[in-house]
């Protein structure tokens, strides 16, 4: 798809070490996170300036070559697949944070960022972004709002769309614009800014970012509360809402993730127990106690077994870290994880839980559940193998029914991992032909020869398939 050419004319704008196009190159960026989904790119570019990006968009539109922007390809939806070949941007040398404004509260950052970098930046001036993907090791910023990724804090903070202010975005016909900027209100014409942010590289290529930060928290606790009953701790989750307490973390981990998560940490996790909850808050410190003293109560009257508060931030730390280990401990049992994030409002966990289960049991599946509680949002996660086509037949149906039931109960097929090409499928049972068809209006206005991140979102492919090319 790239004549000789073209590849000359990309090589005289990034240099020869910017543009990559062996067998080995091209197979390393052929695939993300996302089980069963690989197909191989036409050649890898790095630019180094957004004035590049530019350059490097209008060729590609003129041509009609594919574009995916790429961070970490750490996402869980097959969104930077490039099923439809062409370039993967890459964005390793646009990683720098431009600007710590502490008038402002403002940071601004290149798309390449590493999260836990900008966020130790950011500490370290005593300043907080709250936003914490699980990936936050190594994802980055421009992966991060164009999935706008979520985390443990995502309940009492929102998720990555709530602190972006502004962007300076590649559209595909090439031209620079900037949105927002470093305003607590600004109405001014179409909020492009939250229109890009979600858009899964679909619509532009963001080259910066100008994020929102917040104090940082005077003091946090943390704890894990015990239960004998599944469901006793999912209407905990539903109790401690319901009482007006919003904590910082409410996470939900069930007994078959406990078991392989203290097998892969080894902190001393319980795991004779049928589920915990992770519970933090932070806030001033009389705020943090009261809280701390009346979530206690109601986990123990909704017949926790007991309450563990951790002694040091260090045990804090571990269970935190646990947490976020889940998928990477679930990976080792078996060649083939798929994790998902059907999400249904507060309210309905328990029911969630109780369908998840009862679905695993119809299909003969072990399904570990484990996820952000107390946004809702649940991570069902299987651990198979592709190569066993029977179990994978068993795997999809038993998924195909959670996302339906997740939609009866007012929820969504994806709270944070986004739709990619493997949520494609079940989009229409969310949003309906109408909504699929008012998103296609703003696609093709923007991307009239569809080259941005082609075959997403939109995908017509089943979830179930190996998509090889190339």
């Amino acid at each position: 798809m790239i004549s000789t050419s073209l590849k000359k004319q990309f090589i005289e704008l990034v240099g020869e070490e910017n543009y990559r196009d062996s067998s080995a190159e091209r197979l390393v960026y052929s695939y993300d996170a996302t089980p069963n989904f690989q197909s191989m790119p036409d050649g890898v570019i790095v630019p180094r300036s957004t004035g590049e990006v530019s350059e490097i968009v209008k060729l590609c539109n003129e041509h009609q070559v594919p574009i995916v922007p790429r961070g970490s390809g750490t996402n869980l939806c097959a969104g930077t697949c490039p099923t439809e070949g062409g370039l993967v941007l890459l964005f390793t040398h646009m990683n720098r944070i431009l600007e710590v404004d502490e008038e402002n509260l403002t940071v601004t950052a290149q798309p390449g960022v590493v999260t836990l970098d900008l966020i130790h930046e950011v500490e370290s001036r005593g300043l907080f972004y709250p936003p914490d993907p699980s990936s936050m090791k190594i994802s980055t910023i421009g992966g991060n709002i164009n999935e706008n990724s979520g985390g443990l804090r995502g309940l009492k903070y929102g998720v990555t769309r709530d602190y972006v202010l502004a962007l300076v975005a590649v559209l595909p016909n090439g031209d620079i614009i900037r949105t927002g900027g470093k305003l607590a209100k600004d109405v001014a014409g179409y909020d492009l800014t939250r229109l890009f942010v979600g858009s899964e590289g679909t619509l532009c290529v963001i080259t910066e970012a100008t994020l929102k930060l917040v104090p940082m928290p005077e003091t946090k606790q943390t704890m894990l509360a015990l239960y004998q009953d599944i469901e006793a701790a999912a209407q905990s989750v539903s109790s401690i809402i319901s009482n007006r307490i919003i904590p910082a973390t409410l996470e939900f981990l069930d007994q078959p993730t406990l078991e392989v998560v203290e097998d892969f940490a080894k902190i001393g996790l319980p795991t004779d127990v049928k589920a915990v909850l992770l519970i933090e808050q932070d806030g001033p410190p009389e705020v943090v106690a009261r809280d701390m003293k009346h979530m206690e109560e109601i986990c123990l009257k909704n017949e926790a077994v007991s309450v563990q508060l951790a002694a040091t931030e260090v045990e804090a730390e571990a269970l935190r870290t646990a947490r976020r280990s889940a998928l990477s401990a679930l990976a080792r049992l078996k060649p083939t994880t798929i994790l998902e994030d059907a999400t249904v409002p507060r309210s309905e966990i328990a029911k969630m839980v109780k369908a998840i289960n009862d679905i695993a049991e119809r299909h003969d599946l072990k399904i570990c559940t484990f996820g952000h509680a107390g946004d809702g949002n649940l991570h069902p996660t299987v651990a198979t193998d592709a190569r066993d086509l029977d179990e994978m037949e068993r795997v999809e149906a038993a998924f195909e029914e959670i996302f339906a039931h997740a939609i009866e109960l007012g929820g969504t097929i994806t709270g944070e991992h986004g739709v990619g090409m493997m949520k494609a499928p079940y989009l229409e049972w969310k949003l309906g032909p109408e909504g699929i068809n008012a998103m296609k209006m703003i696609k093709q206005s923007f991307d009239p020869n569809n080259i941005m991140n082609p075959n997403k979102v939109f995908a017509k492919e089943s979830r179930k398939r190996v998509v090889i090319s190339r």
